[in-house]
């Protein structure tokens, strides 16, 4: 074996190691049953991630600027406060907060569609965590979007 296959299979991490062997994952959101691409399909962590700077922007700009005198550590308390209100608010009542709709995405649940006020709380609380949010599955739903029953997807 030639030292530059083992080297480029080690940095391609085990799903291309299994795939090379001959393992069937399929694509992202095929055990969902959502399409592979275009509207419908699971969002992208580029995606995700942009509309979560975006996000997080406005809440500290909002907790700069009316609430806290200057930039502390209370803003930040005061901004993720506000990301949480805002969160609940809008994905539990409309399924996207203004950077997801300025991304193109939008959070469903995965029996009904709709995303629930409940299950809306139950997200955003456990994406204020931070740590469900870093934890994904072989589709690319996070820990706070299996434990909700709910996937983010394109507009």
């Amino acid at each position: 074996m030639d030292n530059r296959q083992a080297i480029g299979s080690w940095l391609s991490g085990p799903r291309a190691a299994m795939e090379d062997a001959g393992a069937e994952f399929g694509y992202r959101g095929e055990q969902l049953g959502l399409p592979e691409d275009g509207p419908g399909s699971i969002a992208r962590p580029g995606r995700r991630i942009g509309a979560l700077a975006v996000d997080w922007a406005l809440c500290v700009l909002i907790a700069y600027g009316l609430i806290t005198d200057g930039y502390g550590q209370s803003t930040s308390n005061w901004a993720l406060l506000l990301f949480f209100v805002l969160s609940v608010l809008t994905v539990g009542t409309v399924g996207f907060t203004p950077g997801k709709r300025l991304f193109g995405l939008r959070v469903v649940a995965l029996e009904s569609g709709r995303v629930q006020p409940v299950r809306g709380l139950v997200r955003s609380a456990l994406l204020c965590l931070a740590v469900p949010a870093l934890i994904w599955d072989r589709d690319g739903r996070g820990l706070h979007d299996r434990l909700a029953r709910t996937v983010e997807v394109r507009i």
